[in-house]
């Protein structure tokens, strides 16, 4: 049982048994609507699924509740169930690089009890350029019953707001340094972060061919960050709660479980002009 990273080598291996099942998880943010599945339609990992994530991995947005909200756990188990994933079934979870949407979809299992799946270290990316075999024929799922065996608690709004006069939770940003300064902000309405955020950008956590770095290199990093705060008192964000769970990921590979994630991130965060904000 893989439940956090899986090697091009070791999902090779792999793709004819009956009980796996691989979700194609790319996706653009300039590019939301379209470009996910035409990359799947152009070439994908044999036996992959498309999933798509405005669609299946988040709620309909109210203007308030964040790009991309999270579903309810009855809903998420729905669109779980829809993709064959069940009890039994161990789940690869794969997107153009470096895992920051396949990523959401990894948590989103964990975060509901199911704890066999893991992400494609490197993606498709590392899969084509290593010239494995790739396919152009969609697959469609057998539906099954997913049974949610827990559902992890996440941190919301009103929390975040109420630990920042005492310092109670530390929030870590996993957006880019300068979305994260204020410096500039692609997608939302205003810049900056939650007050007393650090940053550690999603991306820190891999080498320069995508793959995640090795576990003692992110718990050496991650701890310098954490400064002795204690794993429960942590909770991840970004934008809209998608690269948040690529830190929450990259913990989980060092061995540092337990940590949070606030879902509405900055995107919800900023949608409510009496919520503080910082830049610098």
């Amino acid at each position: 049982m893989f439940r956090t990273l899986i090697s091009t080598d070791d999902l090779e291996t792999r793709l004819a048994q009956p009980d796996i099942v691989i979700c194609d998880v790319r996706h653009d943010l300039a590019k939301p609507d379209a470009w996910g599945r035409e990359q799947y339609a152009a070439g994908h990992i044999p036996g992959a699924i498309f999933v798509h994530l405005d669609t299946e991995l988040s709620a309909p947005r109210t203007g308030t509740n964040g790009r991309h909200p999270l579903p309810t756990p009855e809903q998420a188990a729905a669109t779980f169930g829809r993709l064959g994933i069940a009890k039994g079934k161990h789940v690869v979870a794969y997107d153009q690089g470096g895992g920051a949407y396949a990523a959401r979809l990894w948590w989103m299992l964990r975060w509901l009890g199911f704890e066999s799946v893991a992400v494609l270290d490197g993606g498709y990316a590392k899969w084509s350029a290593e010239g494995r075999v790739v396919s152009t024929d969609p697959t469609q799922p057998t539906p099954a019953t997913f049974d949610i065996a827990r559902v992890t608690p996440t941190v919301n709004a009103t929390g975040v707001m109420a630990s920042i006069p005492r310092q109670g939770l530390l929030i870590l940003d996993a957006r880019a340094a300068e979305r994260y300064r204020g410096e500039t902000e692609p997608f939302d309405p205003v810049a900056g972060h939650i007050p007393g955020a650090r940053n550690r950008p999603h991306t820190q956590n891999l080498n320069a061919d995508g793959t995640f770095k090795e576990p003692a290199f992110l718990r050496a990093e991650f701890g310098a960050i954490l400064d002795g705060v204690p794993h429960d008192e942590v909770v991840h964000q970004c934008g809209s709660g998608v690269t948040a769970c690529h830190n929450i990921l990259a913990m989980e590979i060092a061995g540092l479980t337990g940590t949070r994630l606030y879902p509405g991130s900055w995107s919800e965060w900023c949608a409510d002009p009496s919520r503080p904000v910082e830049a610098g």
